[in-house]
């Protein structure tokens, strides 16, 4: 597969290792050249240079040949323009965007954008654990 990554922040840069570690074609996109350095030494994809809100940046990724687009930056606003952006004008099938804060969830539902919302995925795993330690005590 044919993957755009947007961000190489934490999540963005174990995304797009594991992703190429698995032989998948993987372009990451950030706009700051130190991040690109969170990549390991085994990442064999490419780097873009670039605000990945400007539609050159995206192009030059190859955005429209992407059968997938993750949009991994910690900025919900720009998460949300360039899945939008991803999903209409480049036509990608399958966009999924980090999200922050849960209330803007459906609008990119609306829009086919799939979310993933760490701090929500923190709280459901906190509350499995409280569950798994209440069984134990009445065993």
């Amino acid at each position: 597969m044919y993957v755009v990554i947007i961000g190489c922040g934490t999540v963005g840069s174990l995304i797009s290792d594991e992703l190429s570690r698995q032989g998948h074609d993987v372009v990451v996109i950030d706009n700051h050249e130190a991040s690109f350095d969170n990549l390991s030494s085994e990442f064999s994809g490419f780097c873009v240079l670039g605000d990945p809100g400007e539609i050159e940046i995206l192009k030059e990724a190859k955005t429209e040949k992407a059968d997938a687009v993750f949009v991994t930056t910690p900025k919900d606003n720009l998460n949300l323009m360039v899945a939008q952006v991803a999903k209409s004008l480049f036509d990608v099938p399958c966009v999924v965007a980090r999200l922050s804060d849960s209330k803007p969830e459906e609008i990119f539902s609306s829009l086919g954008i799939q979310t993933i919302s760490p701090p929500r995925m923190a709280v459901e795993e906190f509350l499995k654990a409280i569950k798994k330690f209440r069984k134990s005590q009445v065993l």
